[in-house]
């Protein structure tokens, strides 16, 4: 029997149900869907929830780190556009609480143990004074998983995410303590030019790195530098 009022028995309330779920469906692009499906079965993101980090970001830092010993007990550490705070979790967990961790972003990030997070856009004049005071003194590894918005334009895109790159890797310098190191998002083939270029005259060691975490279809590569000489010299390029 059919319960006129719509409650748990009723057949319109289930239909009712039914149609607001397909039209809520049917409101999401392509690409959101796309976005969604890939996001349910991305082990990554479960592993993120089931280990308590932030976001699958979290993981390419991680084998990053493992490859190349960066972050050590005792180390101040800069996040450029650190939302929503994967990466910084990651640094925190292994610098402790000898080391400093800041993390800034252009929008707010929920607060986390271990880490300052500050509003701030890292090209203002002031930025690099306000991170080293911060820190108590000069950083020992800058890192950056910032990437620039998108067109869908291939060498517009490049182009974008290159000269961001270009600009985090200009404020490393000016916070960077000697021996430092600087690891920044790029595209695949885009680490040419002069960035490229820079960081091999003030850096001992420049690497390409692809970490497993970052998806497969995904052009995303991170442009490793060590060895922060703190003036020009000659470095030495290696291909992972």
């Amino acid at each position: 029997m059919t319960d006129r009022r719509g409650g748990v028995g009723s057949t319109g309330g289930v239909r009712g149900d039914l149609k607001q779920r397909v039209k809520t469906a049917r409101k999401r692009t392509v690409s959101q869907t796309r976005w969604l499906e890939r996001q349910l079965n991305d082990p990554y993101v479960a592993r993120a929830k089931r280990e308590g980090y932030r976001s699958r970001a979290a993981f390419k830092l991680i084998e990053i780190d493992e490859r190349f010993k960066l972050l050590k007990p005792g180390q101040r550490i800069v996040d450029l556009g650190a939302a929503p705070g994967g990466w910084s979790q990651v640094a925190a967990r292994v610098v402790g609480p000898t080391g400093k961790v800041v993390g800034i972003d252009l929008l707010p990030i929920e607060p986390m143990a271990g880490v300052e997070f500050i509003t701030l856009d890292f090209l203002d004049d002031d930025a690099p004074k306000q991170l080293t005071d911060l820190l108590g003194g000069p950083a020992d590894f800058v890192m950056s998983d910032m990437a620039a918005n998108t067109t869908g334009h291939k060498k517009t895109d490049h182009l974008r995410i290159i000269g961001l790159a270009e600009t985090a890797a200009e404020f490393a310098r000016e916070i960077l303590a000697p021996g430092g190191a600087y690891l920044a998002k790029v595209l695949q083939g885009g680490t040419e030019g002069e960035l490229l270029a820079n960081l091999k005259r003030d850096f001992a060691v420049v690497r390409h790195v692809k970490p497993s975490a970052s998806r497969a279809d995904s052009s995303e590569l991170y442009v490793l530098a060590t060895g922060y000489r703190g003036a020009p010299g000659k470095g030495v390029v290696e291909e992972d």
